[in-house]
This record gives structure tokens, C-alpha cells and sequence, in this order.
């Protein structure tokens, strides 16, 4: 599960980074991002890469509370995440995500990075939903797999990360191969060293 993460840069350090044009202008730098937050998104959209604003958590009807994570090992065979990981990826850009850990009966808080990178990308799919007052807007959830060694006494679980070299193939949806998709992800996740404090 990844219930909590920080995105501590501004939006031109974001344009640079991923090289995107930006249709949100409203942003701001967050030490901790929290589920039904509104915070920017990378997408790619008719060629260009785009930063948006999204709200943190699918809202299907049935859902009674956010979905802000979808299983990676699953979630090509969920109704209500297959078809946003076939068309509508994304990367949520992240300086650190939280996890917390159990020790002693108590659960203790980690921050968790990749030293080489001070902005990181995890994969994400989005959809469209409507609020209580039938107004549509964009929402997003984080993909999650099983927690590599670097991390894995802290949680069992752990974001899906892309390797910067990678992301264009996330992004691009005209790539259909979902078993591909797929082994691709556990590669990813598997290969990262992850700090924390």
C-alpha cells in the first residue's frame, strides 16, 4: 500500500525534468501528499507530455471510500482498472513516499527515496468521475507491487517505480502489450535500491 508521499519541487523544476508543457497552473511544493489531494500528474496527450492537476483516489459508485491503489499483479483483470491501464497511464512525479513500519507493537513512520533521484516517477492510471453535485474531474491511483529487498522488512507492499529511462514506455498507450506492460513492472521494481530514515 502506498497511502501517503511527498512531491518537495517546484513546477519549473517539473517542466525540466520531464520535459512537459503545463495546462494547471495552480500547484504547490508538498512534503506529504495526502489521499483525495489535488496534485500534478505527467500524461502523454496527441504527442506532447503534459503536467495536470488530478485528485488522489478513484471514486467508482460502489466505492465507498478512494481507491488509491490498484495491485499491478491484478489489475488487468479488475473492471475498474483495466480499461485506464490499457488508455490512460500516468506518472505521479515523487521525491519520497511513507510507509510505516512495525516495531514493537508500534508503527513507526519511514521516508523512503532513491538517493540518485531527486525526483522519481510512479506509475499511475487515471479516469474521470463525478462529485457529489454531478460535476466531472480527473482522479488517479497509484500502482502497487510486492516490496523488493532493499524495503521489504518495513512493508510488504510498495509503489510501482519507473526507471527514468523507461517512462516514454509507460506513457505510451499506443503500446497495448499488457503481459509486456506487466513484465516490465516487476523488472522495475525489482532492480530499485531504496533508502530511508
Amino acid at each position: 500500500m502506498c497511502g501517503r508521499y511527498a512531491l518537495e519541487a517546484d513546477i519549473d523544476i517539473l517542466i525540466e525534468r520531464y520535459k512537459a508543457i503545463i495546462m494547471d497552473t495552480n500547484f504547490n511544493s508538498t512534503p506529504e501528499v495526502f489521499p483525495t489531494d489535488t496534485v500534478p500528474i505527467i500524461r502523454q496527450n496527441k504527442g506532447n507530455i503534459e503536467i495536470s492537476n488530478m485528485k488522489w483516489g478513484f471514486m467508482p459508485s460502489f466505492a465507498k471510500s478512494p481507491l488509491i491503489n490498484a495491485r499491478s499483479e491484478t489489475i488487468d483483470s479488475k473492471p475498474t482498472f483495466r480499461d485506464s491501464f490499457i488508455n490512460r497511464r500516468c506518472i505521479i512525479p515523487a521525491t519520497s513516499f511513507y510507509e510505516w513500519e512495525k516495531v514493537g507493537g508500534k508503527k513507526i513512520k519511514r521516508k523512503i527515496n532513491i538517493n540518485e533521484e531527486n525526483i522519481f516517477s510512479i506509475a499511475g492510471i487515471y479516469n474521470s468521475f463525478f462529485d457529489r453535485e454531478g460535476k466531472k474531474y480527473e482522479a488517479f491511483t497509484i500502482l502497487t507491487t510486492s516490496a523488493n529487498e532493499s524495503i521489504k522488512h518495513i512493508h510488504d507492499r510498495m509503489p510501482v517505480i519507473i526507471p527514468r529511462e523507461k517512462e516514454y514506455i509507460w506513457l505510451n498507450t499506443d503500446n497495448r502489450d499488457i503481459s509486456y506492460i506487466k513484465y516490465l513492472i516487476m523488472q522495475w521494481s525489482n532492480c530499485m535500491q531504496l533508502n530511508h530514515s
